[in-house]
């Protein structure tokens, strides 16, 4: 099981970027054979979620207010180490994601720019496509919504 932190920017510590940036460019830039530039100036405007087994950065994403990236909420640059992928760590990263959304912006539905491939694993976290695929850095994409329910 993961621990989460989740925190804004100005209270990442140095460590923590850093992990962050490198885990991003391991999987997005590398693995995903993709030259972009995945720093965006957008990161000072998410929040943060971090997740991690023992002192290991395995999982993380970033999330952002309605209008900072999306008319809606929004979460992105979901991601998981290599490593530790055969752990499905990315649904319990999407559960402390969407419900850390509910209480921190107060909003009423997330939108988010899905990789193709991965557009059933976003349905079952309760997301909807609402786009035609489209390329997004020659990568195939899909936009997605999700209602938040009031509880």
């Amino acid at each position: 099981m993961q621990k989460f932190k989740i925190k804004r920017f100005n209270e990442l510590s140095l460590d923590e970027l850093y992990s962050i940036l490198f885990l991003r460019s391991e999987v997005f830039v590398v693995e995903q054979n993709c030259a972009y530039l995945d720093i965006d100036k957008k990161d000072s405007k998410a929040i943060h979620v971090l997740g991690y087994i023992n002192d290991d950065l395995a999982s993380y994403c970033r999330m952002f207010n309605a209008g900072d990236y999306f008319e809606d909420s929004s979460i992105g640059r979901v991601v998981v180490s290599p490593k530790y992928r055969s752990l499905k760590l990315g649904h319990e990263l999407m559960k402390v994601a969407i419900d850390s959304l509910k209480t921190t912006y107060n909003q009423k539905s997330i939108t988010i720019s899905a990789q193709e491939y991965l557009v059933k694993f976003y349905e079952t976290h309760g997301f909807v496509q609402t786009s035609e695929s489209y390329l997004e850095d020659d990568i195939p994409h899909i936009e997605m919504k999700r209602k938040i329910e009031d509880e």
